[in-house]
């Protein structure tokens, strides 16, 4: 009789990259669409509207990609200092790191023998990664890792932006400012649903949530495009 394998994939797994993927593809789209718009209603020609798009797309993925590698670089110095803290916890007080273990596995429902058992074994087997997993938190899986997250934001940060940009490049010059909106909000709607599905959330609540901020962030470049009325 044949056993079948079981194989389980989870969603925390991927949620370092995809939250990073997913905020540089929507702020991609929207930073530069709410740039392309702006300047096309304040009457800019079209090569200044290309201009400031592609502009704007090299300037923002350089920027989400060294926010994102600060940001998550701090993470990762925190995580290190907490292990280097715990290692040395463990060579000066073991006896102390293993009853704290033990009233973990208390705590979380186990008896009091099965706990002390359960917190020898895995201290006998890894100690620092068994505190680091069940005492502080840290798991390889959920691991800071600045430069994936900064590749991921500045790569979709470049492919949200191509949105706007080649819709400003293949737009009626008279239309700009409309189809360079319209297909913002169709591309929002998109990777709005995509993001909530792939993080197991309602797709129409995703999409909804992205495509107010990104039609409110529009209006308001319009706006001040039309306040100004420059042509460039």
């Amino acid at each position: 009789m044949s056993r079948s394998h079981h194989r389980e994939t989870h969603r925390s797994e991927r949620i370092g990259w995809l939250r990073a993927a997913v905020l540089g593809a929507n702020d991609g789209i929207v930073s530069v669409a709410g740039l392309v718009v702006g300047v096309a209603a304040g009457g800019a020609s079209p090569s200044a509207i290309l201009a400031t798009g592609v502009a704007g797309t090299v300037a923002g993925a350089m920027s989400m990609a060294a926010g994102e590698y600060v940001s998550v670089m701090s993470q990762a110095d925190a995580e290190r200092a907490e292990l280097v803290r715990e290692q040395r916890e463990l060579h000066e007080d073991p006896h102390s790191e293993l009853e704290e273990l033990a009233a973990i596995y208390r705590r979380r429902g186990l008896s009091p023998d099965l706990a002390w058992q359960v917190a020898e074994q895995l201290t006998d087997h890894d100690a620092l990664a068994a505190h680091a997993r069940d005492e502080l938190g840290i798991t390889e899986q959920l691991r800071a890792r600045p430069l994936q997250a900064a590749a991921a934001s500045a790569s979709a940060f470049i492919v949200g932006a191509a949105l706007p940009v080649l819709t400003a490049l293949l737009a009626a010059p008279a239309w700009v400012a409309e189809t360079t909106t319209a297909a913002t909000i169709v591309g929002l709607c998109i990777t709005g649903a995509l993001a909530a599905r792939a993080g197991g959330a309602q797709p129409l609540r995703g999409a909804l949530r992205v495509v107010f901020w990104g039609a409110l962030a529009m209006a308001a470049a319009s706006a001040i495009g039309h306040l100004f009325q420059i042509t460039v």
